[in-house]
């Protein structure tokens, strides 16, 4: 199994806001996680939208982490972001000649399962203990902007 981009970039922006000690700008965001600013752009208004990122405008403004951004099981955000789908398309354009009597599509489905309940109990709070906080605030720098 293997997260899209979008996913993976969602982690490490929640991350890296954990560990902020002040609001980040996306553009600082992106240069610290040496992503284009548009894809982090997309990435932070999906996280926005579901209650785990905040945005300010303006003077002191920037990106900052809610309370159940630092809580959300990673095992359910990636189930939301990666959604839930089966893993391999047996229906596409050439749909599989084994699909009536496959054994695989549910044996792929129950490991996919398997690898979002392996992540149910792991929270961005979790992922961004030592060693992995001091240097992600090594990435964000002093006081939560990019260095």
């Amino acid at each position: 199994m293997r997260l899209t981009r979008s996913s993976d970039l969602a982690l490490r922006v929640l991350m890296a806001l954990a560990v902020a000690q002040e609001p980040s700008t996306a553009r600082e965001t992106a240069a610290a996680l040496r992503v284009p600013y548009s894809h982090l752009a997309k990435v932070v208004a999906r996280l926005r939208h579901l209650g785990l990122v905040e945005t300010r405008r303006g003077r002191g403004g920037g990106l900052a982490i809610t309370g159940a951004g630092r809580e959300v099981s990673i095992g359910g955000l990636m189930r939301e972001l990666e959604g839930v789908g089966d893993v391999v398309d047996c229906e596409g354009d050439t749909p599989c000649p084994l699909h009536g009597g496959c054994r695989l599509r549910g044996a792929l489905r129950r490991a996919q399962e398997a690898f979002y309940a392996s992540l149910d109990p792991l929270t961005v709070e979790s992922l961004t203990e030592s060693p992995t906080g001091p240097v992600l605030l090594g990435l964000v720098g002093r006081g939560g902007r990019a260095g």
